[in-house]
């Protein structure tokens, strides 16, 4: 089985319109979905192939680009395949609630962690995440370091942060 093979699968399952994009000849083959749609199509790449949930990365397009994108690094041991699923979101503004992905933490335990580090370090919700608070950072921190427009604190508690 190949992930090519696995994306026809969820075509046929979920529907042609199913993908926003794909690259089935990329050296880590993906997917990218609307955040509607991940939980349902992620429980079933967890029932049909994908055990193992290697990673999860957020990442941050900057503030030009104005997205925030979530990656779910998939892995199946039985069929030796792997397959990424996109999640784009909206940056959010000020004033506004940080942006929303439903959490995948009840289909893959590791990913309780690595939403909280994403959550913690790029400011990304994961709605219905079973304990969503900061995992390295202080629980006072101010901002999201890993922003590509973050600005240091000067100071935190009176110690010196910025250099």
């Amino acid at each position: 089985m190949d992930a090519e093979k696995i994306g026809q699968q969820l075509q046929d399952k979920f529907g042609a319109a199913l993908f926003l994009q794909a690259d089935w000849a990329a050296p880590q083959p993906w997917i990218q979905l609307g955040t509607d749609q991940l939980v349902q199509v992620c429980e079933w790449l967890h029932d049909e192939y994908f055990d193992h949930c290697t990673c999860i990365t957020g990442l941050d397009n900057g503030p030009t680009a104005g997205t925030l994108e979530v990656l779910y690094h998939l892995y199946s041991i039985v069929e030796h395949v792997q397959l990424v699923v996109k999640v784009v979101v909206p940056r959010d503004r000020p004033g506004q609630p940080l942006p929303e992905v439903p959490t995948v933490s009840q289909i893959w335990r590791t990913a309780d962690w690595h939403e909280r580090e994403i959550y913690d370090l790029l400011g990304i919700r994961f709605a219905g995440h079973p304990d969503l608070r900061r995992i390295l950072l202080p629980a006072d921190w101010e901002g999201y370091p890993l922003r590509k427009d973050y600005d240091e604190q000067a100071k935190y508690h009176g110690l010196k942060v910025a250099y």
